[in-house]
């Protein structure tokens, strides 16, 4: 799986694994370089990553967000960059020093040190992506994906597609919060065939979300019973379900970004979290007024989606290109959860 979706499993879990904020120099920092910058009286943003941008889509669009967010402002924008757990304190802290008017971060990684420094200096706005800090605090919003909506919508594909009747899932563990990468698989596979057999495998052990060797092995057991439509829900793992799905012709979903050209033929579609959506709303929302909120985005706000239902899906070398006739039965399915007609159970809400 794409190093992103293992940070977006691993929040479930994560406690406190950052130490106090670093002090170190602002010369660490890694600069975007392409950072503008505009001779008005426009607004400021910063954007700290938990790793380099690269070719990390995730992230890439959390970069196309703040850049939106700055142009609509006649503002100016910086990203650093960070490669591990120091750079992570060195960004932040030259960020806040920097004192842009709002200062996003991407990732549970942050947690703890932007609760110490929004304590620290309460005049300065945070915006946490993918996560939120345990406590409330006025200078901390939050945005949070609804992702169990579009697994959703991706087993509704995988149980229009499934000519063996079984869909099956691998998740890292079973706990709520990792559910949702599963239990709504199955029941939108049920929602559109009824007779549909389901079926989650955990990978578990001592490292579930590092572990494609074991991701492989619990693919290769739904894969043995007839599964032919698998969600990959393994966090760095997913790479060990695409092998084990091609091997056997069936098909796999991944999720966070287009996981479709690492091995195309045989990933059907995936679940997306629009960072750039949650980016750009969550600083408007943050000028307006409305900051020390947590807002939740899924279909209806566009912050949750798959990749079938985005523009360019000829081009992404997923296999639901081929399927226009399943993407209009999943437009209206997407369409009726956007209403508030069809709601999607949340095994996370307890």
């Amino acid at each position: 799986m794409h190093r992103r979706s293992r940070r977006t499993l691993q929040l479930a879990a994560a406690t406190a694994l950052l130490v106090s904020a670093a002090t170190a120099c602002n010369a660490a920092a890694k600069n975007d370089a392409s950072a503008s910058a505009s001779g008005g009286s426009g607004k400021s943003f910063t954007l700290v990553t938990p790793d380099a941008v690269g070719q990390n889509e995730f992230l890439k669009l959390a970069v196309t967000g703040v850049k939106a967010a700055a142009k609509q402002h006649d503002g100016s924008q910086k990203v650093y960059e960070s490669t591990d757990t120091a750079s992570q304190q060195q960004n932040v802290q030259a960020a806040v020093e920097a004192k842009p008017d709002v200062i996003v971060l991407v990732g549970f990684e942050f947690a703890d040190l932007v609760a110490q420094q929004a304590e620290a200096h309460p005049k300065q706005q945070f915006l946490m992506i993918d996560a939120c800090t345990t406590k409330t605090y006025k200078n901390v919003s939050c945005a949070v994906f609804r992702e169990h909506e579009g697994v959703f919508l991706a087993g509704a594909e995988a149980g229009l597609l499934s000519r063996s009747g079984k869909v099956g899932a691998v998740d890292v563990l079973d706990t709520p919060q990792f559910r949702r990468y599963s239990d709504p698989f199955a029941a939108g596979a049920k929602k559109v065939a009824a007779k549909t057999q389901t079926s989650t495998r955990f990978v578990g052990g001592q490292s579930p979300f590092d572990d494609s060797a074991r991701a492989k092995e619990q693919a290769n057991s739904l894969l043995s019973k007839g599964y032919d439509q698998i969600m990959a829900a393994a966090a760095a793992g997913n790479y060990g379900v695409f092998e084990a799905a091609k091997a056997k012709g069936a098909f796999a979903y991944g999720v966070d970004v287009n996981q479709c050209p690492s091995s195309p033929g045989t990933v059907v579609d995936n679940v997306i979290k629009r960072t750039d959506v949650a980016v750009e709303k969550g600083i408007e929302a943050v000028l307006g007024g409305k900051a020390g909120t947590t807002v939740s985005y899924g279909l209806k706000e566009g912050g949750i989606s798959l990749t079938g239902l985005e523009s360019g899906v000829d081009a992404s070398k997923c296999v639901i290109a081929d399927h226009k006739d399943v993407l209009k039965q999943v437009e209206a399915l997407r369409d009726q959860i956007v209403s508030g007609k069809l709601t999607v159970d949340d095994p996370a809400a307890g």
